[in-house]
This record gives structure tokens, sequence and C-alpha cells, in this order.
């Protein structure tokens, strides 16, 4: 189902651009500068309303985090939740954004934050495909991928995400044994993932088709799509797969 369009949205993401990046090069040449330090990179890519990198990020800290999603509005839906979860404030009564000392600034002005209150993600919207490629080798730790479109006509087999040219692309940007992870409840999305990684530079690891009743349940991060289509009785696919270069 499409998102109504959130009102003011443009507006609503500049007052949080502290925790975007505009260009993706950003990433390769001032990484250090973005986030502050020089920890190693983990890439979400589709990252929804924020659950997982939100999740993560604060179980995972030792890590930095940049967070993709090829909508703006729901870009703009994962940088409140994460703002918010951070303790960086909540949408003001006039739409702007209220600061936890009290100060508000309205639609159309850019909160400012000191860089130490940001924490270890980052959020970009766009679209991977077009942006991934301008990202040097070996750059990130880990790459997630979490309930994407499964494109189910044939003809659209080349835009899924774990179509093969995509996985060799996660395998340069993959440092050695770095790991790629991907959930889906669509089988027969996961079914073909399967395949592709098979025939792909990566080596499958782990996979299950039913996560949440699996011994790696006790890590997972629930998103609420996650949650909403568990709780109907969809089963939750997980594979992970090893970069073997």
């Amino acid at each position: 189902m499409r998102m109504k369009k959130k009102k003011h949205g443009s507006e609503r993401i500049k007052l949080l651009s502290a925790l975007m990046i505009d260009d993706i090069k950003e990433i390769a040449e001032n990484r250090a500068e973005i986030y502050g330090n020089d920890k190693p990179l983990r890439i979400e890519i589709g990252c929804g309303k924020g659950d997982f990198v939100c999740g993560k990020s604060e179980k995972e800290s030792e890590y930095n985090y940049l967070a993709i999603e090829k909508i703006l509005d729901v870009c703009t839906l994962a940088v409140e939740n994460y703002a918010k979860g951070r303790g960086l404030g909540t949408l003001a009564s006039n739409g702007g954004w209220q600061k936890t000392n009290g100060e508000i600034y309205p639609l159309g002005e850019v909160c400012p934050f000191e860089k130490e209150e940001l924490g270890n993600v980052r959020f970009m919207v766009g679209d991977a495909k077009e942006l991934l490629p301008s990202l040097p080798d070996s750059c990130a730790d880990a790459i997630f991928v979490n309930f994407c479109d499964p494109w189910p006509k044939k003809g659209h087999t080349k835009r899924r995400l774990t179509y093969i040219e995509f996985l060799k692309m996660y395998s340069r940007l993959l440092t050695p044994n770095g790991r790629f992870y991907f959930k889906t409840d669509n089988r027969s999305l996961f079914d073909f993932s399967l395949e592709e990684v098979e025939n792909s530079p990566l080596t499958l690891e782990y996979h299950t088709f039913d996560l949440h009743n699996s011994e790696m349940d006790a890590e997972n991060i629930r998103t609420e799509y996650e949650r909403n289509f568990s709780a109907k009785g969809f089963s939750i696919n997980m594979l992970i797969a090893k970069n073997n270069k």
C-alpha cells in the first residue's frame, strides 16, 4: 500500500538535515567528518520508517550506519523516528521541530545540533541502484535489505534487490568476509534470492524459512512491516551471505 503523501515532507526533513547526506560521494571522501569517527560502515537499502536501523544502531553502536530510502515521505518518518529515539526532540505543534530544551524551529529552518548528539546513523533519499556505484570498494562491513519490493513479474527480475547484478555490487562494496543480510515474507522472492546468491561472488552462510522460530530470532530487529505480516501468519525468511573476496 502506497503511503499517503506527508504534508510539508520536504520542509520537515530539512529541519533535521544535520542527519541527512545529500551527495553519496561524501561517504567516500568525508566519512570520518560526517560521523565524527572512523568506525566501520554498515548500509541499509530501503530503510522504510527506520525501525530496523534505529534498533540496530542502538544495539550495535560500534558501527556507523547509512540508511537509504527511495521515497522522501517515508525517509522523513525514519529521520524523525531516529531523532526522537536519540532524544533530539519531537515534532512541534506548529509542524516545526521542538528540541528537548524547549527551543522551537519552524518549517523551512534547519535545526542545529552538536555533532556528538547525532549518533551513528545518517540518512539519504535516493535509488540505491543509482547511488551505490559511487561508493568505493570494500567500504561497508555489512549490507542489509529488509522486505523490499518483490517485483513479481518476470519482466521485472532485474529490479529485484537480490538480482545477480546487485549481489555483484554488494560484493564489491563489502569488505573481505563482510556480510549481506536479507529478510522477506515473500517465499517466491526468497527462493529466487537463494538461487542468485549461489551464482554470485557471495557464499550462502545461513538461511531460514521461519526466522521467528529460529535461533537467529533472539538477535533479530523486527520492523513494523515484519510484525504486521507475522501477526497475519506469514513466515519470515532470512539469509546471510558472506563476501568471498
